[in-house]
């Protein structure tokens, strides 16, 4: 007497019944466990191992590319504009630009007070905001956190708006082909390296703030990266030279910030850039971590020279 044939289920779904099997394990699968593969159907398991031993893509320079996307650059400018967004809040006398529309140029607020970079102590009045008189400490003080926050501060719309362009059209290539987490490292050295210029070369009593050190510190990589790459960088050096002109010509701008930018984003892309394919990670982070111990290292210098 013949046996009756039992029909297949369904591996994960013991009462649905089938007939496709999965093309890598051959277990049954039922429609709501078929995966599209390059022939036939796959189970959800076979899929997910699958996964696990492709290697994930990765750019020329050994970052992820998650950076196509670009969400470093945006999260960068967002702060910014959080920033200056604060800076107004602050503002007693209120305005779009720290100070009203007639002081589009940008004025010292009480954020600005707080967090722009000071080298040495002294005294400011907020002439906006009323008689009020503030004393700062400045970096050599012990307000090292300046190093850092006047990089996200800006005086005025303009001021901000001019870095934000910038930070835009340079940004997005860069995390394109170095990845969000080593861009990340690169503008946020270049900013710091700016702010070690300034504590240095510049204005010893005044305020300094704006991202500017960190985009020209983007500029020196760029060139780094085609370089690299060996593309055409015709497009790049007349941009940098009008900068740099700029930077000289117009009064008010930080020289060294913006100088110190360049030479340390030109230094942290050349490590970034260069660094062997063998062992390129390892590198990249020595790299990177050398220089912030020359950073600090030079910071503590010049506190100690002017203390």
């Amino acid at each position: 007497m013949a046996q009756p044939v039992s029909v297949p289920v369904c591996y994960r779904h013991p009462s649905r019944e089938t007939y496709v099997r999965c093309t890598r394990c051959d277990r049954p699968i039922c429609p709501d466990c078929m995966r599209d593969a390059s022939v036939g159907h796959q189970c959800p398991e076979c899929v997910a191992e699958g996964r696990r031993s492709i290697r994930p893509p990765r750019t020329a320079f050994g970052g992820s590319a998650a950076g196509r996307q670009g969400y470093v650059t945006l999260t960068l400018i967002g702060l910014n504009v959080l920033l200056m967004l604060l800076a107004v809040a602050t503002e007693r006398g209120g305005g779009l630009a720290g100070g009203g529309f007639g002081g589009i140029a940008g004025t010292v607020t009480p954020l600005h007070l707080w967090g722009a970079l000071v080298p040495r102590p002294a005294i400011f009045t907020e002439t906006a905001g009323g008689p009020v008189v503030a004393v700062v400490e400045g970096v050599a003080g012990g307000e090292y956190y300046r190093m850092v926050t006047s990089m996200f501060l800006h005086y005025g719309l303009v001021h901000l708006l001019l870095n934000m362009w910038a930070l835009w059209v340079l940004g997005r290539d860069l995390e394109y082909v170095l990845g969000p987490f080593r861009f990340l490292a690169l503008y946020l050295l270049a900013g710091l390296g700016g702010s070690v210029a300034v504590y240095y070369f510049g204005q010893q009593d005044g305020l300094t703030a704006g991202a500017s050190g960190a985009i020209f510190g983007l500029f020196g990589a760029i060139f780094v990266v085609l370089k690299r790459l060996g593309r055409d960088t015709s497009a790049v050096v007349p941009v940098l030279v009008l900068n740099l002109v700029f930077t000289f010509a117009i009064p008010g701008i930080s020289i060294a910030g913006h100088l110190g930018g360049l030479v340390w984003g030109a230094i942290v892309a050349l490590g970034l850039a260069y660094a062997p394919k063998e062992r390129r990670t390892a590198v990249q982070v020595l790299v990177c971590a050398a220089v912030v111990v020359v950073l600090v290292a030079l910071t503590l210098a010049r506190t100690a020279a002017l203390t």
